[in-house]
């Protein structure tokens, strides 16, 4: 019977901190690499700094687009620009003009 005693004094506490450590390196490995995890975190974060560089540059786009169809739509029509819509869809070169053919 002393000898019983003296396994679970032993064991018993054996038990509860390997199951309590067992735990809680489950808890931190999922806090790590997790779905949520900081892993997971650095990764959105990447990709939303790559996204916010995407939408920047379709900012920047827009603003050209929107400055060129300004032009177009104003009481006085930029004649350069005119000239190089007209000469887009026709398919027309002036005679001082270079053409370079790309293959």
């Amino acid at each position: 019977m002393v000898v019983r005693r003296r396994v679970r004094a032993v064991v018993f506490p054996l038990v509860l901190w390997s199951v309590s450590a067992l735990v809680v390196g489950y808890f931190v490995s999922q806090a790590e690499n997790g779905n949520r995890g900081l892993e997971a975190k650095r990764a959105l974060k990447i990709q939303a700094y790559g996204l916010s560089k995407e939408l920047a540059a379709a900012k920047d786009e827009r603003s050209m687009w929107e400055h060129r169809v300004s032009l177009l739509r104003s009481d006085q029509i930029d004649r350069d620009l005119l000239e190089e819509r007209a000469r887009l869809v026709l398919g027309r070169v002036h005679a001082n003009d270079v053409v370079v053919i790309d293959p």
